[in-house]
């Protein structure tokens, strides 16, 4: 530790001076952890979350009148990638039918979309 930097003390002895000083004490569970440049924290964040790539629901909404065609697209909404499973929202009962029928298929056009070859099915869930 540099010489011009003070020392850092433990909380139990930060409560003590505070005790003397007629301060408030710090009864937080909390560890003090060094502080962190704020731009590679932002990186890692960015990364970690994706957030600056779209997502794989982003891909499949982008494409899906595409997939399932218009007419079953308005009534269809794919919601997210559960456990290998695309879960599809469905406010008409024929479209439901219409796309049930058809799994097959939609699921051959969806593998081919980048990053969707690992999706297994649909789960069909009424809106």
């Amino acid at each position: 530790m540099p010489p011009d930097e003070p020392k850092e003390f433990s909380r139990e002895v930060e409560n003590l001076i505070a005790g003397f000083r007629g301060l408030p004490v710090d009864e937080g569970r909390s560890k003090r952890r060094k502080t962190q440049e704020l731009g590679p924290l932002i990186d890692e964040l960015l990364v970690k979350y994706r957030i600056s790539h779209d997502s794989l629901e982003h891909s499949i909404r982008e494409k899906w009148p595409e997939l399932v065609g218009v007419a079953n697209a308005t009534y269809s909404h794919p919601l997210i990638v559960e456990r290998n499973l695309l879960v599809v929202l469905v406010s008409h009962a024929v479209v439901r039918n219409e796309l049930f029928h058809h799994r097959s298929m939609i699921l051959e056009k969806l593998r081919k979309l980048p990053g969707c070859d690992g999706i297994k099915g649909l789960a069909l869930r009424s809106n």
